[in-house]
C-alpha cells in the first residue's frame, strides 16, 4: 500500500487543494482494492469500467441521483485531467470525482 504522502501528491497534481482527512477516509475505505494491481487504477479508455465507477462510486458510494449520461461525463472530465498518466490511480480518480460531486465529506472519519 502506498503511503498517504503519496496519495496526497499524487492528488496534488490535479486539484489545488487537497483534503487530508478526505485522502485518508478513501485511502481507508479503497485499502483492499488499492493493494491489488489490477484494480489500483481506473482504465479511462474502457467503457465498461466507467460505467462502473458511475455505478458503484457515484451511484451508490457518493448517492448521485443524476441521469448516467451526466455522471458519465463528469467522470471523463475527471479522467481526462489525468490524461499525462498512464497508470491513472483510482483512489486520486475518486478523490477528483468526490470533489466534483461536493461529496468529499463523506470520506471524513467519524
Amino acid at each position: 500500500m502506498a503511503d498517504m504522502s503519496d496519495y496526497v501528491a499524487d492528488i496534488k497534481k490535479y486539484t489545488a487543494k487537497v483534503d487530508e482527512a478526505a485522502v485518508a477516509g478513501l485511502a481507508k475505505t479503497y485499502a483492499l482494492v488499492m493493494s491489488k494491481a489490477d484494480s489500483r487504477s481506473v482504465a479511462a479508455s474502457d467503457a465498461d469500467e466507467i460505467q462502473r465507477v458511475v455505478d458503484n462510486f457515484c451511484k451508490k458510494k457518493l448517492g448521485c441521483t443524476e441521469a448516467d449520461a451526466a455522471l458519465t461525463t463528469a467522470v471523463k472530465a475527471q479522467l481526462e485531467k489525468m490524461k499525462a498518466d498512464r497508470t491513472k490511480s483510482r483512489l486520486t480518480a475518486y478523490y477528483l470525482i468526490a470533489e466534483h460531486f461536493g461529496q468529499l465529506a463523506l470520506f471524513h472519519p467519524k
